[in-house]
């Protein structure tokens, strides 16, 4: 199908309101860019209002939690450098500072991998609203410590045995990140991925800390996480190592029938992605080459479905996946 009838199939789907505040849309089919959309409308950045906005190719935009799977992909970089913990040793072996955290041995026998899969078996609630204390990754950022915070989480299930979404498991794997390096989160990125993909440009917003927030705080533009989509198509794209990426884009934890967790990532029979609140997604389908960028404002509303009508219903339906 050509750019022009994938440009129909979606001013249609909007014309029916089938992609409510959609921001932005890039897909690209066998190296080729076959859909490329910009919107506007009422943004954010996480809880500060930006106002109307017209979208470009270069307006960054809130990626919310698609920025845990960019801090998935840091620590496979940093692990091939030999900077972070192998997954199966103890995490708290890594948190020195917390020795009375570490005396608890169901503490103790954490790993990197439960974070890396978010099955750390502690106490964990984000069905709050983010803006909301009662959301447990709003009060993670009110907390004087964040991992003390993570770490002193009341143990609820086996460590290893169900997914329970949680940030701050992904807030620990970036402190690992930032250990084993010696640099802030956002300057690891910027150098050992972002430029190399040819990213110049990006925010990520930091908490009361000084601390780039790890599970949600990344700005980046469509066009941006094309570029991460093409790297995991591409197998690291010599960037992250590909024997690494493929450990963590395998399936380690079922979500549901459909899906799966990997490391960071979301794994379905078909398809890898990363999605965020409000309608954020990369989503990559490796049998066709195919890479899908979507940026939307739909946070925090229950219907959050637009992004999956731009890939099922226009891009995939379009090209015939």
């Amino acid at each position: 199908m050509t750019a022009d009838a994938l440009a129909e199939r979606l001013a249609h789907a909007a014309d029916r309101g089938r992609v409510p505040d959609l921001h932005g849309v890039v897909a690209a089919h066998r190296g080729e860019v076959v859909l490329e959309h910009y919107g506007e409308g009422e943004d954010f950045r996480l809880n500060e209002p930006l106002g109307h906005v017209r979208f470009t190719p270069d307006t960054l935009h809130d990626v919310r939690s698609v920025t845990k799977s960019v801090v998935g992909l840091l620590y496979g970089i940093a692990l091939g450098e030999g900077r972070v913990p192998e997954p199966g040793e103890p995490l708290l072996r890594h948190f020195p500072e917390y020795p009375d955290l570490a005396a608890d041995p169901r503490r103790a026998a954490l790993t990197v991998e439960h974070a890396l899969t978010m099955t750390l078996g502690l106490e964990w609630d984000e069905s709050a609203p983010y803006t909301s204390p009662a959301n447990s990754e709003i009060a993670m950022e009110f907390a004087p410590d964040r991992f003390r915070y993570i770490l002193e989480r009341p143990i609820v299930d086996e460590p290893g045995v169900r997914r329970s979404y949680c940030g701050g498991a992904t807030a620990l794997v970036a402190r690992l990140v930032e250990k084993g390096t010696g640099s802030a989160l956002e300057d690891y990125a910027r150098t050992r991925l972002f430029e190399p993909l040819g990213i110049g440009r990006f925010e990520w917003t930091t908490g009361t800390d000084g601390r780039a927030l790890a599970a949600a705080g990344l700005r980046l533009t469509p066009r941006d996480l094309l570029a991460i989509g093409r790297l995991v198509l591409e197998r690291g794209a010599g960037i992250v190592p590909e024997s690494w990426l493929e450990t963590a884009l395998s399936p380690h934890v079922r979500i549901d029938e459909d899906s799966h967790y990997g490391y960071q990532w979301y794994v379905g029979d078909t398809w890898t992605a990363a999605f965020g609140n409000g309608g954020q997604r990369i989503h990559v389908v490796p049998a066709l080459d195919l890479v899908v960028a979507v940026t939307a404002g739909r946070y925090n509303l229950p219907d959050q479905s637009t992004a999956a009508v731009v890939v099922d219903e226009v891009v995939l339906a379009g090209i015939g996946g």
